[in-house]
């Protein structure tokens, strides 16, 4: 399924974790020309815990790179309906088309995942799963230059390079073993229930907010629909189908009707989501990307969008430094970057979560939501894409 370049265990850049934000930023590094290892503990792709939802910035990323026909080729249905119930009000809103994108999807993991680590490897990318890393590497003076660990198999392995990159997660080995500090904690932390009911009829997106849970459904592939309920760890208890299906019925029966009529799942899945946090982003010879530097409450499933746009973020600090540029100047600038552009939804999603707003206080939160990531959209469709492009 992937190739090995076999151009020796000495790299420009080791990316540990080959989920979203490690794909992305190892593809996009290798597009650029960059010698890439892109490693993961698992010994294959298999599916992981998610909101499936791309938010605009995601989709947006997806087409500036070339991929998304692929997402569609998938059977990823188009979502150009998003609908919010809360108190006795529902909202619809039309995905208007904009900077090439004119609908937003929610692919399964096993598929989106694959396509990133199928184009970092296309791209150059040495890529290999079934490699633990249990430590870093270090210079004599310090400096971290690599990752070893162990294989699947039980073989140790060591990979030399010039960066390390940490995309492996919220308990981030990377993170661990460099001390990486957090400089940012959220208040609240929330839990998740969903499971997947087949053959409903939805509308793309649609979020459900009372005072004390939120729910909704998410279109994905295979006929299929992500349903799930978010609440205190304490209401949500073990979760379970019975629950979900509760909690929707009692702000949206329309919509608990349709989910009746469909085939709901012989088992869920449960989250209990750590408070959210911001950790330092970078250190000499090592930086950390998506969940592993930068973590909110799903309650506002942007987390897809951000790994995605954080990978580009970094690998435009990497390319400069590596082209000539001050190392320190350019990483402190991807942490400003990130760090501005992710502030105000780590502010946002933390008051959600909170589960302490009212039905007259949501509104103005999910406003202040929408114009955020609308801030996002534009900062992403301005920067150039010359770059970025499937490699030929």
């Amino acid at each position: 399924m992937y190739r090995s370049t076999n151009r020796g265990e000495s790299f420009d850049v080791v990316v540990v974790g080959a989920r979203l934000a490690g794909a992305a930023t190892a593809m996009l590094l290798a597009r650029r020309g960059f010698r890439i290892a892109l490693i993961d503990r698992s010994p294959v792709l298999a599916d992981t815990m998610s909101t499936h939802a791309f938010m605009r910035a995601g989709v947006l990323q997806l087409h500036r790179w070339g991929l998304l026909d692929q997402v569609r080729a998938a059977g990823t249905p188009p979502v150009r309906l998003t609908r919010f119930t809360y108190a006795d009000t529902d909202i619809s809103v039309q995905i208007e088309p904009q900077y090439g994108v004119d609908a937003l999807y929610a692919p399964r993991r096993t598929i989106v995942d694959r396509i990133l680590v199928e184009a970092a490897a296309e791209a150059g990318a040495d890529v290999r799963f079934g490699h633990s890393v249990t430590h870093l590497e270090r210079a004599p003076w310090g400096r971290i230059s690599g990752v070893s660990g162990v294989r699947s198999d039980g073989r140790s392995f060591t990979v030399s390079a010039r960066f390390v990159v940490g995309a492996d997660g919220i308990g981030s080995t990377v993170a661990r073993l460099v001390s990486a500090p957090v400089e940012r904690r959220a208040t609240y932390a929330t839990a998740t229930t969903y499971g997947y009911w087949t053959g409903a009829r939805v509308e793309g997106y649609e979020w459900i907010f009372q005072p004390d849970a939120a729910a909704g459904v998410v279109s994905t592939n295979n006929d299929q629909v992500c349903v799930f309920a978010n609440a205190t760890p304490q209401r949500i208890g073990h979760g379970g189908v019975h629950l979900i299906e509760s909690m929707i019925g009692a702000s949206a029966p329309l919509l608990a009707e349709r989910l009746r009529a469909a085939a709901p799942p012989s088992s869920t899945r449960l989250f209990r989501s750590p408070a959210g946090f911001m950790r330092r982003a970078w250190g000499d010879g090592w930086a950390l990307v998506g969940d592993a530097g930068y973590f909110k409450d799903p309650i506002t499933a942007h987390g897809m969008s951000d790994a995605l746009r954080d990978a580009e973020f970094l690998t435009r600090a990497l390319s400069d430094v590596f082209g000539g540029s001050d190392e320190a100047a350019g990483l402190e600038e991807y942490q400003r970057l990130r760090d501005r552009v992710s502030l105000p939804l780590f502010k946002i999603t933390d008051a959600i979560a909170s589960h302490q707003w009212t039905s007259t206080e949501i509104p103005d939160l999910l406003k202040g939501l929408a114009l955020t990531m609308r801030d996002e959209t534009e900062l992403l469709a301005s920067l150039d894409v010359a770059d970025v492009k499937r490699a030929a």
